[in-house]
């Protein structure tokens, strides 16, 4: 088997054995610890101090060992324990032998002494000191046995290094009590020992600045990121609303890029409805400035002539009262018209809501308006299920919707011609739809319908059209009530929906 052979076989072993179910909890275990590793930046610190402490702690063993040397120490010795031993061993002799031996047995002592040294000296005295035996290197006659005790070894610790140590010991020679005393001068020996020195504080130091750098490398990555936050927020609190920061790993420092993210396009989105809210305003001063302007000009006009006098008879005097008064009134309708638009966009306003049938709410207001349908030559053609579909609205308001699209298609269609009302429901809506033949209208108009003070025809005005706010004012109530309204032009055919979320179906 060759070496790759080798290496794909162990390679898959260790995959069994991870994959088996005897691994099962301990895969799980490091699993969940993985993600906690990857979703907490706390544990994530722990990880990399762990790590940096257990290669920092595997470098010191080995830059101690480095930087460690062998010294070799070299120290003089004396044997004294041999030679108390030495002393031990003939005093076994003499006390194994005791009652064999008598003092005039010169044969055993001859043979004890024998092997003795030079430098060994041994004694054999009676009680008082008297020498009765000795070795050959002895030359006393007699000592003071009182004077040998008082410096004998027996007891004490071997503090005299190179000195002669004498040991004394009382034994029984037949029926005679002796002294046995052995002398010896130790032997000097030199040992070596080796061992090692370690530079340990270096070591040490070096430790910390290993541990420095790898917390420094392992989370560089991180700090990185840090920098980047702190950039983007620096060009967010300089203007750079549409600054984005990316968005990466799945723990706490990600949480607050994206909650930086999403402050900013708040922030953005907040100062752009701001600047609209701005523009709104700006604009709806300036064409109500214009709209009420042009009326009421007309008024004074009219109301000065009659002020003074300035008319031929009382019949043209009427005439231009009737005229002031239906400016008067056109100015009225514009004002309630400004008024409910401002009303509408205003966040706070609250909807009466009840369930209503649509489709004998929409029929019954056709048939209300039948009178001016027929005086403009239209007829009202009305298509609807005969499930009865109910919706969840603001009846008062929504009025103010269907009549405004109604008067509209009134308005704008051609006479002789009808008008088409049909109510479908589907999927959980209803849509209304009203449909008139009229004037073409480019998609660039269709799309401009729902703007405030917008006229499909320019040259009209305040006087001769309508407040240009009806349509406005109707798609802000459909989508106060969650719904859609558009409009639709097909050729000459004009067609307006409003799409609404339908509370049930039944008959």
């Amino acid at each position: 088997m060759t070496n790759k052979n080798k290496e794909g076989f162990i390679r898959r072993i260790i995959i069994r054995i991870y994959r088996s179910r005897i691994f099962n909890p301990i895969r799980k275990h490091l699993e969940k610890l993985r993600i906690r590793i990857e979703k907490s930046i706390r544990f994530e610190l722990m990880v990399v101090v762990a790590i940096c402490f257990l290669i920092s702690s595997m470098f010191y063993g080995f830059s101690n060992r480095v930087m460690s040397k062998e010294v070799s120490q070299s120290e003089i010795t004396y044997n004294y324990s041999a030679i108390k031993n030495a002393a031990k061993n003939y005093v076994e002799r003499i006390k194994s032998e005791e009652e064999n031996i008598t003092l005039e047995n010169d044969e055993f002592f001859t043979d004890l002494f024998i092997n003795m040294g030079n430098s060994e000296k041994a004694y054999l005295t009676d009680l008082d000191g008297q020498v009765v035996k000795k070795s050959s290197s002895v030359v006393e006659d007699k000592i003071d046995i009182f004077s040998v005790m008082a410096n004998t070894s027996n007891f004490e610790q071997e503090t005299n290094m190179g000195k002669e140590v004498k040991y004394v010991y009382p034994v029984t020679v037949g029926d005679t009590k002796c002294y046995f005393i052995y002398s010896d001068t130790p032997t000097a020996h030199i040992e070596y020992t080796n061992y090692s020195v370690t530079n340990s504080f270096f070591a040490q130091i070096l430790t910390c600045i290993v541990f420095i750098v790898l917390f420094i490398i392992i989370t560089n990555k991180k700090m990185k990121y840090l920098d980047e936050i702190a950039l983007g927020l620096k060009n967010i609190a300089n203007g750079d609303l549409d600054y984005h920061i990316e968005e990466s790993g799945t723990d706490e420092i990600r949480n607050i890029a994206a909650n930086i993210n999403y402050m900013s396009k708040e922030i953005n989105r907040k100062i752009i409805a701001q600047r609209r809210a701005e523009k709104t305003k700006t604009d709806l001063i300036t064409n109500v400035s214009h709209d009420l302007r042009t009326p009421l000009t007309s008024i004074m006009g009219y109301i000065g002539l009659v002020r003074e006098g300035r008319y031929e008879d009382e019949i043209t005097m009427k005439e231009y009262l009737n005229i002031a008064f239906n400016k008067s009134e056109k100015l009225r309708i514009l004002i309630e018209d400004l008024f409910e638009y401002t009303k509408l966009n205003n966040e706070g306003i609250k909807l009466n809501k009840s369930e209503v049938n649509i489709s004998e709410f929409i029929f019954q207001l056709t048939e209300e308006l039948t009178p001016l349908f027929e005086e403009n030559g239209l007829s009202i053609i009305k298509s609807a299920s005969e499930d009865k579909v109910i919706v969840n609205v603001d009846s008062d308001k929504m009025v103010r919707v269907f009549e405004n699209l109604l008067t509209n298609a009134i308005k704008y269609s051609f006479k002789p011609g009808k008008i088409v009302v049909g109510i479908y429901e589907s999927m959980g809506f209803v849509t209304i739809a009203i449909r008139n033949k009229g004037k073409n209208l480019p998609p660039e108009k269709i799309s401009k319908l729902f703007e405030r003070f917008y006229r499909v025809d320019e040259s009209r005005n305040a006087q001769s059209g309508g407040s240009g706010l009806g349509l406005a004012i109707s798609k802000n109530i459909v989508e106060l009530h969650q719904g859609q309204i558009w409009a639709e032009c097909y050729g000459e055919d004009i067609s307006f929906y409003v799409k609404l979320i339908s509370l049930k179906n039944s008959k």
